[in-house]
Formats: structure tokens, C-alpha cells, sequence
């Protein structure tokens, strides 16, 4: 498919009810309002087209630019391509997801993330702490930095109340991944939780809860799956 005719199908999947959602998520236009159902039936059509993703993330469409998430061939994208992806995520969605899942599924995911989190760009660090967590999510333990990891727990306890508003959110989901799928790090990371205690985070007037890290990490821990690895975050 050509992006043309991609732009032309995503139009047509468009809903004006998805639309008003999305935005109180922080989506920003100019996008359709495509239900996930749509984009992974094109994902399906076009399988990887590490090209046709990079035209598609160019748009600037946020609806397009999740789809060349999905349909883009990871282990291809250079760290200029990952650096202008972030630098372009302005959509919630696409910060916290997209560009994460993408980098943590290639080769530069690990590097990219440390630059990241430390970018004055609210949603190039918030891209940084969740490809971060991914990591934790998807590489066996030993391809870790477990020095790096820890020392990011005491980063999060020392500077999460005083981080903008979104930052709050993905240093939280941070604490919990590295907690919950990094065993030698699990008792760091409920430490670390139990220093931090409620975050506040400002939801938008959406009914998403902010997850208490403490709460989560033990849940894993109760039902036998502290550590265990997924085989791909994207969704």
C-alpha cells in the first residue's frame, strides 16, 4: 500500500466519538479518531514496511504514526530515526506508546532512553522513562544494566513529585515494570515505591486511576509472576 492510499482508509475509519475520547488523553490533531481494531486490520494487510512507516510517522497524523508503530521493521531504525520520532510525539499516545515500543524492540533502546530522560521536552522524557520500563518488560535480566536500573530507582524517588505532569505518570509506570519483571531489582523497586507513596498526577478529567507502584508490584509478586517476560509490547 502506498501511504496514500493508507491515509484514505484511515480517513475512512475515522469516528468523531473516538475523536472526543482520544483527545482527553492527551491525542493531539491532526488524527481521525481510529479504533485500534482499524489499524491493526491495515497492520495485517501491510505486515513491516519499515518505509511506508516512516512516510506515515511523517504525516504527523497521530492515527498514522501509531500505525507505523506497529507496521515498522524495529531492528531498521536508526538512532536519527528514533531521535526525530521522539522529538515528533507530541500525542500522548504516541510518546507513551509508539515511540517506546519501537525502541525498545530495536537495537538503541537502552541508549536512546538515558538521552531522553533527560530532555526538557516533557514528551521526549516521558518517551525515555516508558521505553525504560519496555525494557525491563522484554530483555532477560542479564541483558540489563542492573547497576543503571537501580540507580534510576533513586533518580525516580528524588525527583518524581517535582517532574511535570506526565513525566509523573511514566516514572510511575517505571518503578512498577522494574519491580514487576525485574526480580534481582523487585525489593529496590518496593522501596522506592513505599518512599514515593501517592503520586499525583492529573488525569484530564478521564476516569484512568493513577496505579499505586506498591499495590501493583505486589499483586505480581501474589500471583507468581514477578519476572515474567513478554514477548513483544506492542499492542
Amino acid at each position: 500500500m502506498t501511504v496514500s492510499e493508507v491515509m484514505a482508509e484511515l480517513q475512512s475509519f475515522g469516528n468523531e466519538g473516538i475523536k472526543k475520547v482520544l483527545v482527553k488523553h492527551g491525542v493531539k490533531e491532526p488524527f481521525f479518531g481510529v479504533k485500534i481494531e482499524y489499524l491493526k486490520t491495515i497492520q495485517k494487510k501491510v505486515k513491516k514496511d519499515y518505509p511506508l512507516a516512516k512516510e506515515l510517522y511523517a504525516t504527523g497524523n497521530a492515527d498514522a504514526m501509531y500505525l507505523a508503530g506497529l507496521i515498522t521493521d524495529d531492528g531498521q531504525m536508526s538512532k536519527a530515526d528514533l531521535q526525530t520520532w521522539a522529538e515528533q510525539a507530541f500525542s500522548n499516545n504516541i510518546s507513551d506508546f509508539t515511540v517506546p515500543w519501537v525502541a525498545a524492540e530495536g537495537k538503541y533502546g537502552y541508549e536512546m532512553a538515558l538521552q531522553w530522560i533527560d530532555s526538557p521536552e516533557e514528551h521526549v522524557a516521558a518517551a525515555g522513562w516508558a521505553t525504560l520500563g519496555n525494557l525491563a518488560a522484554l530483555k532477560p535480566d542479564n541483558e540489563l544494566d542492573m547497576a543503571g536500573y537501580k540507580n534510576l530507582l533513586q533518580r525516580v524517588v528524588q525527583t518524581i513529585h517535582s517532574a511535570p505532569n506526565h513525566m509523573r505518570s511514566r516514572m510511575n509506570n517505571f518503578v512498577i515494570s522494574t519491580g514487576s519483571y525485574i526480580t534481582g531489582l523487585t525489593d529496590d523497586a518496593i522501596a522506592a515505591a513505599n518512599e514515593i507513596g501517592t503520586v499525583m498526577i492529573d488525569t484530564n478529567g478521564t476516569a484512568c486511576k493513577v496505579p499505586q507502584a506498591i499495590d501493583y508490584i505486589m499483586k505480581a509478586k501474589s500471583k507468581g509472576t514477578l519476572g515474567k517476560k513478554k514477548k513483544t509490547v506492542k499492542c
